[in-house]
């Protein structure tokens, strides 16, 4: 099996509707001879800035000179993405190595897996097959149901910031979401939890008080910000004085006190992280179409914000960098996303904004949010292909302007391919 045939297979795989449970990757596991076994984790649950937080964490544990796993989704450019060690992504070869040698696996299986199934197995095989020493391993959808969670106790059960997203799959209120989320805590273990939403608060400090887990959350009132601009800020953080974080996005530096407090609570667990380590880490850390400068004339912008809370973070982090400025969006959502809310927070910065078509069957036809947008009052024009909608936004932007792309994270490996053409 090449490449190109492991992603078929691996692309080929039925969903088969949600299917959420933990039975078949379990099963799928322990017939891989359980990877997950002898592998430390810490286990990232949450709404928004999961990768954002993996990202981070990872980086400080490469320099801190352990042996870091990377599992994350999706992916933005190339499929390998979703599997890094020390942040090299997986090589071809190997993951058709490993496919060919789980397909057989798999295919014995009378229920056979999910795709994600699948996909988190393999990682999990590739991870102890390299000898990691810890793994960042990020839920794909919620936490109890999620195939990341057949893994052992984790060394961390982090849980970032929370929001309405997935309604149909976890629930329609913020405590059935919460309580999906919640399900990564196990008993007896150290959670490290964003906070700030008291409903899904007071929903995880139940679980944790039910599992005797200990639970701790950063201290968002001790950040300090310091100069910012287009190519990373600076803070400090309670006892932290000088870190540069190179993430843009305001809301980047609550994402840094959660890393930070993780690695006190690694630290607590015997973990050896020393002071610069966290500093290059924090520094060197990389994530894609994070609110992510691709050009400087104009200003180009990808941000994956694809729902209310994430939109709000991105139109906040806008505002900061470029105080009373309006910006040209491009703009592409799913069509199960709430919209409303993503434009209560946008539409009062944009200008104008372009609207096309993700490349996803759940996609919303760029005619249809073209529409949508224009009834805020905002000038909105459906655009034929990503393509088109990039070239016209930094056409009627200009080189002075500022375009901010956004909506879906399946817009952004298209969004990047073409600007950065």
């Amino acid at each position: 099996m090449n490449y190109e045939q492991a992603l078929s297979y691996i692309h080929s795989v039925s969903w088969r509707g949600s299917r959420l449970g933990l039975s078949r990757t379990r099963e799928l596991l322990e017939r891989l001879g359980n990877p997950e076994a002898g592998l430390p984790f810490v286990h990232i649950a949450g709404t928004n800035g999961k990768g954002s937080t993996a990202a981070m964490l990872s980086s400080i544990l490469t320099h801190a000179g352990y042996r870091t796993g990377l599992y994350t989704s999706p992916f933005i450019n190339r499929f390998n993405e979703r599997m890094q060690i020390d942040g090299q992504c997986i090589p071809d070869e190997t993951l058709a190595a490993l496919t060919d040698a789980i397909r057989p696996v798999a295919d014995a299986m009378e229920d056979h897996p999910t795709e994600f199934e699948l996909i988190t197995a393999l990682a999990l095989r590739y991870f102890a097959d390299e000898n990691c020493r810890i793994v960042v391993l990020e839920a794909g959808m919620g936490g109890a149901l999620d195939s990341t969670n057949a893994i052992p106790l984790p060394e961390v059960a982090v849980i970032t910031a929370m929001g309405m997203d997935h309604v149909r799959e976890l629930g329609p209120t913020m405590a059935d979401i919460a309580r999906a989320k919640a399900g990564i805590i196990k008993a007896g273990g150290d959670v490290v939890s964003y906070g700030g939403n008291a409903e899904a608060d007071a929903v995880i400090a139940r679980a944790c008080a039910e599992r005797h887990a200990r639970l701790v959350q950063p201290d968002f009132s001790a950040i300090r910000a310091g100069a910012s601009g287009l190519h990373g800020q600076d803070f400090s953080y309670l006892d932290w004085e000088g870190l540069h974080l190179s993430l843009l996005g305001r809301y980047q530096l609550q994402n840094a006190a959660l890393v930070l407090t993780v690695v006190e609570t690694l630290r607590k667990r015997g973990w050896r992280i020393d002071d610069e380590a966290v500093r290059q880490g924090l520094s060197a850390a990389r994530w894609p179409a994070r609110f992510e400068l691709l050009r400087e004339h104009p200003v180009f912008l990808l941000d994956g914000g694809h729902n209310p809370h994430g939109i709000r973070a991105t139109a906040e982090s806008l505002s900061e960098l470029f105080p009373g400025r309006r910006v040209t969006l491009l703009m592409g959502v799913m069509a199960d996303k709430e919209l409303s809310g993503m434009l209560d927070s946008i539409a009062p910065l944009a200008e104008r904004c372009f609207t096309v078509r993700p490349d996803n069957p759940r996609a919303m036809d760029a005619a249809s949010l073209a529409l949508r947008v224009s009834e805020r009052g905002v000038p909105a024009v459906a655009c034929s292909s990503v393509s088109e909608g990039v070239g016209r936004a930094i056409e009627a932007a200009g080189p002075e302007g500022i375009v901010c792309a956004l909506g879906s994270l399946y817009l952004c490996g298209a969004v990047r391919a073409c600007v950065l053409a």
